[in-house]
């Protein structure tokens, strides 16, 4: 709900890097060998219409034994979380996940072949998803390989590799999977928000079973709400037990166990060597909270997390996001470890030091502003590793907590991923976009000379200031029930439009975070752009848009591009029959984003449901079918891929007579060959 969750994949970059296959590449650099005398490689592989990258970490060797000891266990606690991210994303995808390891071990198997390059593509997708439904879309996808060389397969391995179930027959397991990977009706979504239907039963994610969304909402609507209540229901699984809905609270001792005791235990070893006491107090929060099932315990947790600020080594651990629950209560597990970075830090800053300001002079209605933003800490950090929701699909920027009212009593982090960034940028280099979808000359060289600080600034906004902004009037409830389904586009629609108001204000030239307002006009040329036409890309032709990030976008640009088309304020032209968007009044666009800013702050203050809907009906989801058509084939020859992900650095502890003496990072090259390891070293679920 608060976080700008992918990066574009057009974003502008300044250096060329070379797209090289992992499978003809060696396992791993490390950071004291092979890359001091080459290159970083940032882009290494790429299938379907995934593209994956690496990224380092600067500031690794600079640690001194003993945070490097501190990151390493949590490291390991972060990974050890990995299972939950898919069984929450799907009951079946474990069994999935392990019948594809067996088949990859398996010495037996020639990996060669038409069959077997179509069944790698979906390893590689099933991997990068978490599942099988894809991570952007929530669409099931389905090998192309055929069924019966998938049994195959599957028939070739040993019977005691395979995850069958006590008594169940080879034959058996070989039809379910057929169903639960082959058919493309069974569990098509794993996240529905398709207006008017049952948005709990039509999801086939694991958060509930057996249970309609009404029983889900009556269930819920009965805790106490008192303005300062957990996140009730964030942490666990809601099924019927004799015609009551019952939670299974995910914590040591049920479900998820194995796993969190797993995670509790790397936690543990690394409380004593916390930077500082309220780090330790968080951590030790963090395990108390693991192992009840508390969510008051998650709140204190948070309360002790937000009030370290001091500490080089931050960590995110916890089932945070609820964008993979259609009704947004229910969070996925994800961890971000990371160093900060103390020269990318002083940007981000500026702003949050001015956090007063821009409440004080946003176009808000007085009441909904907040009187005292209270304490945002905002850095620029740089990422060690990430998992669960966060990988390898990772946010860009992050502010945590989500709960409103912690925010509004004990303030905000709000970070930003400066090594994610720069890895995305290098890979955007030279990709040819930006030359197709922009007409105007003078616009094309001002988005890649300010392209780059325009994206950056406008993440910092909305994490920053975005997401901190604003309060709900006293006696409404909070989002996920006043605005249900809706919360979350409209939550990432506000903070876009905060950083959007604000990016084109002198105030940002006169706090030194930018030159001119040459920067924001290029932010509001790539962001136009993209929310009424290029995100296109990421639909297949005929879809309407789901995704929550990509609702906002839609909803802000064609709202506004709607109610300025009397002044031809953004218009679609078209030259050589090519469609572009132009932007003829800068001004007038920016008042705009402030009257929009205004509405859905009200309806998110006042919790008015129908006000959200409409505009989210209205303006987010519809397609225009031959637009889309005409950004596809434009896209298709530039033969680009619209989405990215990261392989993961690796951690390895140096021992001698049982004590660590150093931590090494390696910086893996196959993604393929991580994603087995990881099944051999963090498989803790059955």
């Amino acid at each position: 709900m608060i976080r700008k969750k992918n990066r574009n994949t057009w974003l502008y970059g300044t250096l060329v890097v070379t797209l090289l296959s992992a499978c003809n590449t060696a396992d791993k650099q490390t950071s004291d060998n092979s890359d001091k005398k080459e290159a970083f490689k940032v882009s290494v592989d790429s299938f379907a219409d995934l593209e994956i990258l690496r990224y380092q970490v600067p500031g690794w060797e600079q640690l001194t034994l003993e945070q490097k000891t501190f990151a390493y266990y949590l490291y390991e606690a972060a990974l050890s979380g990995r299972d939950i991210i898919y069984d929450q994303r799907g009951k079946y995808n474990l069994t999935i996940r392990k019948t594809l390891e067996a088949i990859w071990n398996n010495p037996k198997i020639k990996q060669s072949g038409d069959e077997w390059e179509k069944f790698k593509v979906y390893s590689g997708q099933f991997w990068f998803s978490n599942g099988n439904h894809h991570h952007y879309s929530n669409d099931k996808f389905v090998p192309t390989c055929s069924f019966d060389y998938f049994a195959t397969l599957v028939k070739s391995c040993d019977v005691n590799l395979l995850p069958l179930h006590e008594g169940e027959s080879l034959e058996t397991f070989l039809a379910k999977m057929k169903q639960v990977i082959f058919d493309p009706t069974f569990e098509p979504k794993m996240v529905n928000l398709t207006a008017g239907i049952d948005h709990v039963a039509q999801s086939s994610n694991n958060f509930y079973e057996g249970v309609t969304q009404q029983e889900v909402e009556t269930f819920y609507n009965s805790f106490p709400h008192t303005g300062q209540d957990p996140e009730w229901g964030l942490n666990s699984k809601v099924t019927k037990v004799s015609g009551k809905l019952i939670e299974h609270a995910w914590k040591v001792g049920g479900m998820y166990g194995a796993a969190i005791e797993k995670m509790v235990q790397w936690i543990e070893k690394a409380i004593p060597l916390a930077e500082n006491d309220q780090q330790k107090k968080a951590l030790s929060l963090l395990v108390a909270y693991y192992k009840t099932g508390d969510l008051k315990k998650w709140d204190e947790y948070n309360i002790a997390w937000v009030q370290d600020t001091a500490a080089t080594i931050d960590f995110a651990n916890g089932f945070i996001e609820v964008y993979n629950d259609a009704i947004g209560i229910k969070g996925s597990y994800e961890a971000v470890l990371s160093l900060k970075d103390l020269e990318s830090t002083k940007r981000i800053k500026a702003i949050a030091d001015q956090a007063q300001w821009f409440e004080d002079n946003s176009p808000l209605v007085a009441e909904h502003k907040k009187k005292k933003v209270k304490g945002i800490s905002a850095k620029a950090i740089t990422a060690i590793v990430e998992a669960g929701d966060a990988a390898p699909s990772t946010p860009i920027g992050i502010n945590l907590p989500n709960s409103d009212w912690l925010r509004k009593e004990y303030g905000s982090k709000s970070v930003s991923l400066s090594n994610i960034i720069h890895a995305y940028n290098e890979s955007s280099a030279s990709s040819g976009f930006l030359d197709e979808f922009v007409h105007d000359a003078k616009k094309l060289e001002r988005m890649k000379q300010f392209g780059n600080l325009g994206s950056d600034l406008h993440t910092d906004m909305h994490e920053c200031i975005g997401h901190a902004s604003g309060q709900i009037n006293p006696g409404v409830g909070t989002p996920d029930k006043t605005l249900k389904s809706y919360a979350s586009c409209l939550e990432e629609a506000r903070a876009d439009l905060v950083a959007l108001y604000y990016i084109m204000d002198p105030k940002l030239v006169e706090i030194g975070v930018m030159p001119s307002l040459e920067v924001g006009k290029a932010e509001y040329d790539n962001y136009m752009m993209n929310g009424l036409m290029t995100q296109l890309t990421r639909l297949k032709l005929g879809d309407d848009i789901e995704e929550a990030h990509m609702r906002n976008r839609a909803l802000n640009a064609y709202w506004v591009y709607e109610k300025g088309k009397k002044d031809k304020v953004v218009e679609f032209v078209k030259e050589n029959d090519k469609t572009y968007v132009q932007i003829n009044d800068y001004k007038k666009l920016r008042g705009l984003f402030g009257e929009l800013l205004r509405e859905i702050q009200r309806l998110k203050s006042e919790g008015d449901y129908e006000a959200g809907k409409n505009l989210v009906e209205n303006y987010g989801v519809k397609v225009d079918q031959p637009l889309h058509k005409e950004v596809l084939d434009r896209y298709a020859k530039l033969n680009l891929k619209p989405y990215k992900g990261f392989i993961q650095p690796k951690l390895v502890a140096v021992e001698e007579n049982g004590k660590i003496t150093d931590v090494k990072i390696e910086y893996p090259t196959s993604f393929y060959e991580q994603m087995l390891g990881y099944g051999k070293e963090y498989g803790f679920l059955p």
